[in-house]
């Protein structure tokens, strides 16, 4: 076994290789307090033939154990991969994917397994730097390493490798992955941070990242294999050339088209012409003219846009394509809006419920449930395509995922705003950043269901363009042809105010941070263009909600006052709702949300938790029922568990010789509370009441020396089958302390 060690963020980063995993390429057990992780990289030995792209598979696994659980569900076992883990798959394949040789065509796996967590360590960085040294040490033919560092902002200071039990309080949370020499990846959640901060954030990031290279590059040199040599495709100069003076006349009318299916309609004839002329000099060497086509088209669409500054849709490298919003558009929905930007069109729709709506979550982190969920889908006729529906996909998780981030930080809070809240994007039409799409789309559906939103969010995706001499034009608002021919894609989000999420994925093997920089200044601009037309549709929050959505109504009681609304069992909220038709929430802080559409319901349901959790007032009239007759008087039940005493002399105006004279068990009768006890026990007078009714307003309290004495062990009349024993007559003063009847 060998083992390396770096100390990063304050604490020690531990590799070592040589103990598990004997028969992968390479495989590192890296750890970083209690946190332990077990990641393998694997190649086929021959490449797969008939493919033009590099099939390499990236895995992170969520084993249960490593956090002391055990899963939930039947079989209690593992099944798919949780959200956490597909989104932390593809933070290993995105950085990892552009460091292979051009023409590598051999399957490679790899696979990050979390074997041990403390909550303090980070697992999906840790697993970006595991996947790296495994690669760097093998002999598959890795042009790393990388380095990943997550970044925080507490108490408004950057801080590398946070604890993960602190991110919650964290202004930011970026995740920088890079080589020594660029950046070649970003992931980031934010709460309205400026973009000077994350420009910032990264440049610390980086200084890291060239450190944790430096340490693979060293361990590579002490326990590595050597790599498997990759020869490169030749290209046939010939059948380049004769492309190259075929399309010369004919490429650029096909390719500069603002339509995308003219365009590619156009592209696709072009292309079966090009075959069809060429194939009596070239019938042996199709596959080599169809290359050199692409190639052609991918190698115009860049010099247009470097010589000319001219994009594929006639734009220039700063202009923002046509953009509509509409909302309100369906009507039983809790909310909806329709967000059409060139040839992209998402229409989103929130839907509003109670907090026992929330997500449960089965991972390893911190979180065990969630209020707020964006869900994305894209059906194949948004691109004019025609293949079977399934179940999302790691694109679709990750696309959702990213619009959920960019939304959160102006979701109000469970206190503000008692609900669960689901919102769902649809694509209806692609040609270019649908997941920012969806972030605008679902910021102006969330104003429509009058969820109280802080601001509206934008978002814009941003690409990138290479090259000779260090040339290089950023565009604006990238459509489909301009992500899959460019260098880069890159996503922000934000509000005015600041950045609340970005993705950044390259093509090539990274970008500066004074490029990023750059970058991220055209992309505010943008982003405040489109929030312009997006409140000028919208530009708050509705005051009202959809009728069919549930109103949500918190009133708080006592903590110690819960047992009493949930009962025995559950019994007496069960009643409730059954009585009622409302859900009902309980929290430990003593808040109750009670949700209905209905009015009437809802306010039935506030008091009958009102009359078991109410504290009793003194000087407060009360119906009550008759429950239980002694000598001394009579119990009345005031409230739910709560009986008071009316003693004989409080039950008439006349003098009253025994008390069923004058009540009856099971009579409900109207009375007074005339004081409660330091033991809590409950005073109650009818007399008082009548003498309200004709206008006599002594206001009568009982004297301290007369109360009653508890006789037979209990605490007060009602429990621990004691009495009281009557001590005669009661003096009675008002509160002038004018003494009144004997």
């Amino acid at each position: 076994m060998k083992q390396t060690q770096l100390q990063i963020g304050g604490r020690t980063l531990t590799i070592d290789t040589g103990r598990m995993a004997g028969q992968a390429s390479g495989a590192v057990l890296i750890r970083m307090g209690d946190t332990v992780l077990l990641v393998t990289a694997t190649m086929s030995e021959s490449p797969r033939e008939g493919i033009d792209f590099f099939p390499l598979t990236c895995d992170y696994e969520e084993k249960l154990y490593a956090a002391g659980k055990i899963p939930g569900g039947f079989i209690r076992r593992e099944g798919r991969p949780s959200e956490t883990a597909v989104l932390n798959s593809r933070l290993i394949d995105r950085p990892v994917r552009p460091l292979f040789p051009k023409d590598f065509r051999n399957d490679v796996q790899v696979i990050a397994t979390v074997l041990s967590v403390d909550q303090d360590a980070d697992p999906a960085t840790m697993a970006i730097v595991g996947a790296s040294t495994a690669l760097t040490i093998s002999k598959i033919p890795f042009l790393g390493p990388i380095g990943a560092v997550r970044m925080g902002l507490l108490e408004g200071e950057l801080v590398v490798n946070p604890p993960v039990n602190r991110m919650e309080e964290s202004q930011l949370d970026l995740v920088v992955t890079g080589t020594r020499e660029a950046i070649i990846m970003v992931e980031a959640g934010a709460k309205e941070v400026p973009e000077d901060t994350v420009v910032e954030a990264m440049r610390r990031a980086h200084g890291e990242i060239v450190r944790l290279c430096d340490l693979q590059e060293a361990f590579a040199r002490e326990v590595g294999t050597p790599k498997v040599q990759v020869t490169p495709a030749v290209v046939d100069a010939e059948v380049d050339q004769a492309v190259d003076q075929y399309l010369a006349e004919r490429l650029d009318a096909a390719l500069f088209n603002p339509s995308k299916s003219l365009r590619e309609s156009a592209l696709d004839d072009l292309k079966k012409e090009t075959v069809a002329e060429l194939s009596p000099r070239f019938a042996d060497r199709l596959t080599q003219v169809a290359k050199a086509f692409d190639a052609k088209v991918k190698q115009r669409v860049r010099q247009k846009i470097l010589d000319d500054g001219m994009r594929p849709d006639g734009r220039q490298t700063t202009e923002i394509r046509p953009i509509s919003c509409e909302v309100g558009l369906l009507p039983r929905t809790h909310g909806s809006a329709l967000f059409t930007r060139g040839q992209t069109q998402v229409l989103s729709i929130v839907t509003l419920g109670s907090i026992g709506d929330k997500q449960k979550l089965d991972g390893l982190g911190l979180e065990e449930s969630k209020r707020f969920m964006h869900h994305y889908n894209f059906p194949p006729f948004s691109v004019g395509e025609v293949r079977p529906l399934r179940s999302p996909g790691r694109r679709e998780i990750g696309h959702g995922a990213l619009a959920e981030r960019a939304l959160t930080a102006v979701i109000p809070t469970e206190v503000d705003f008692p609900y669960t809240i689901r919102l769902v994007s649809e694509t209806l039409s692609s040609n270019g950043s649908t997941s920012m799409a969806s972030t605008c789309g679902a910021s102006l559906a969330l104003m429509d269901a009058g969820v109280p939103t802080k601001s509206q969010v934008a978002g814009i995706a941003m690409g990138l363009i290479t090259g000779e001499g260090g040339r290089s034009a950023i565009l604006s608002d990238i459509q489909g042809v301009e992500d899959a021919l460019g260098d880069m894609d890159f996503k922000v989000a934000g509000t005015a105010t600041g950045i609340t999420a970005l993705q950044m994925d390259m093509k090539v093997k990274g970008i500066s941070i004074e490029l990023i920089g750059r970058a991220l200044a055209q992309a505010r601009e943008g982003r405040m263009f489109i929030m312009d037309k997006m409140n000028a549709t919208l530009g708050s929050p509705r005051t009202t909600m959809s009728a069919y959505a549930p109103r949500m109504v918190t009133i708080q009681i006592h903590p110690d006052k819960i047992r009493e609304v949930i009962g025995p069992g559950g019994k007496t909220i069960r009643k409730i709702i059954e009585e009622t038709g409302v859900s009902i929430d309980v929290e430990d802080d003593g808040r109750v949300i009670i949700g209905s559409v209905n009015g009437e319901a809802s306010d039935k349901a506030i008091q009958m938790i009102r009359d078991l959790t109410g504290e009793v007032e003194v000087g407060k009239n009360y119906k009550g029922k008759v429950v239980r007759i002694m000598p001394f008087g009579a119990f009345v039940q005031i409230m739910p568990n709560t009986d008071g005493l009316v003693h004989i002399s409080q039950l008439a105006e006349e003098r009253v010789e025994r008390v069923e004279d004058a009540v009856q068990v099971g009579q409900e009768i109207e009375v007074k509370v005339t004081e409660v006890d330091s033991q809590g026990r409950i005073n109650l007078s009818r007399k008082a009441v009548l003498q309200e009714a004709k206008g006599i307003t002594g206001d009568w309290v009982v004297s301290a020396s007369d109360r009653r004495r508890p006789i037979g062990g209990g605490t007060d009349g009602g429990a621990g089958g004691g009495g009281y024993r009557d001590r005669g007559p009661r003096r009675e003063f008002d509160r002038s302390g004018n003494r009144g009847r004997r």
